[in-house]
């Protein structure tokens, strides 16, 4: 039987939309779909909603956790890689602490930089050689699952939603963190955000012409993407009478 933990993993290695890639989007989907479910009950009980957000909180901090002592035990941790610089890995943060302080700018953030990240990262998983049951399988899945129900817990149970201002709102605080990490990879030879050199594995980014071009093409992506999760709530705004999005917007104020 394969180490299940080890960072050299003889199993069977993780295939793209097969049933062990399946199994786990639609335990995904149920829990996302029995919170919207329990969303009055959450909203009109403090204690409940309370405890469900420091649980979310609790969970997403220990599957960090977990995921660097993995690493330290297998000697394979770096600063140049290990550390959750990435959107998804920063999301995982920020996360935590908007459920427990529901600050209406973490959401914003982690709307744009986790939802998107996560759901993209759910259906094209970068787990490499790591199938079901290794360790990083389950932790992979967990990490992502658990970015996007912090995000919808906000939506159904607190009633929080981006605005348009969001979108530029987020894409000029990205364009500040890819400065700060564009000094953090020159210090410690690292590649967050993939703006030093193209991923090993192949991506979109391949499309996107050669460095440094590339960068600036990701940063037409990254506005299109953002404009397209913003889609829905604009096409919503529209089938309803302004009005609802306003309530919305004032209750996202004082929250």
């Amino acid at each position: 039987m394969p180490n299940l933990f080890s960072a050299d993993y003889s199993g069977a290695p993780f295939q793209f939309f097969g049933i062990l890639h399946l199994i786990p989007l639609g335990i995904l989907a149920l829990i996302y779909g029995l919170l919207y479910r329990q969303r009055n009950r959450l909203r009109s009980n403090r204690v409940f909603d309370l405890q469900g957000r420091t649980i979310l909180a609790a969970l997403l901090i220990l599957q960090e956790l977990s995921l660097n002592i993995w690493r330290l035990v297998n000697h394979t941790w770096t600063p140049a890689t290990s550390l959750p610089l990435h959107l998804c890995g920063v999301s995982v943060i920020l996360s935590a602490i908007m459920l427990l302080n529901r600050n209406y700018l973490l959401f914003e953030i982690n709307y744009f930089w986790g939802l998107g990240g996560a759901i993209q990262a759910l259906l094209t998983p970068d787990i490499g050689i790591y199938g079901f049951p290794h360790f990083r399988y389950f932790q992979f899945f967990v990490s992502h699952g658990l970015i996007i129900l912090a995000v919808l817990y906000m939506t159904f149970v607190h009633g929080y939603r981006p605005q348009l201002k969001s979108v530029w709102k987020v894409f000029g605080i990205t364009n500040v963190y890819l400065i700060f990490i564009a000094g953090f990879n020159w210090l410690v030879g690292g590649n967050y955000l993939f703006i030093c050199y193209k991923p090993v594995n192949g991506s979109i980014i391949d499309f996107l012409g050669p460095w440094p071009w590339y960068v600036l093409s990701l940063e037409g992506v990254g506005l299109i993407s953002f404009l397209i999760y913003y889609l829905p709530w604009l096409i919503r705004d529209k089938l309803f009478s302004p009005e609802v999005s306003d309530v919305e917007e004032e209750r996202v104020k004082i929250s």
